[in-house]
């Protein structure tokens, strides 16, 4: 490429300054740092949804779909606190507690129930005594033999969740990334050109 013609590509190459993509790098930048924040805040309220309902006992599940839905969708919304967590971040402990009660009532008043046949079997099968301290026996044996449900282990992984973050989500905050990234690339490319036509006509 003769030096008229690299002269005359210059004249149409100058005109485009680096600061233009300078100032859409900052204004992205700033304003993916906001989405990005807001992208978060936004996670910690459906969070804090889901704690009260699961407190309260009330529209569990759909605070938790709406969780999922916004962390599955959005950058900046990890739920994991620290890069290697111990336990699942999302626990419905209130409603692993209320579960493991109602087993427990269950299971106390079934073992009522069947003690209160005892006494009235072993009544039937030894009536003498008045205290009925001879018929103990007779309970024990009864209760072992027709004893209720074992209480059983409720496993808890069934209620705590943990749910995947994108990279890049298409939102204003995955957008004006790519804008940073895009005018980052030309703010560099245009600086260097241009210092590569100066020295070529010099």
């Amino acid at each position: 490429m003769n030096k008229r013609h690299l002269h005359h590509v210059w004249t149409k190459f100058r005109l485009i300054k680096p600061w233009y993509f300078l100032v859409i790098l900052i204004l992205s930048a700033v304003v993916c740092v906001y989405a990005l924040r807001a992208n978060n805040q936004r996670m910690l309220e459906l969070r804090s949804a889901v704690y009260s309902a699961d407190k309260d006992s009330t529209g569990v599940e759909t605070a938790l779909q709406g969780l999922q839905a916004y962390v599955t969708t959005h950058m900046n919304t990890n739920l994991s606190a620290g890069p290697d967590p111990v336990y699942p971040p999302i626990q419905l402990k209130y409603t692993y507690e209320r579960l493991v009660k109602a087993q427990s009532d269950e299971l106390a008043e079934a073992s009522g129930a069947i003690y209160n046949n005892a006494q009235k079997y072993c009544e039937q099968q030894n009536s003498t005594g008045f205290s009925g301290s001879n018929r103990i026996p007779c309970i024990e044996k009864y209760i072992q033999d027709n004893g209720g449900q074992a209480a059983t282990t409720i496993p808890d992984a069934s209620y705590k969740f943990d749910f995947v973050t994108p990279a890049w989500s298409p939102d204003l905050a995955g957008w004006s990334l790519v804008a940073v990234v895009v005018s980052s690339v030309l703010f560099i490319t245009s600086l260097i050109s241009r210092l590569w036509f100066k020295k070529q006509l010099s």
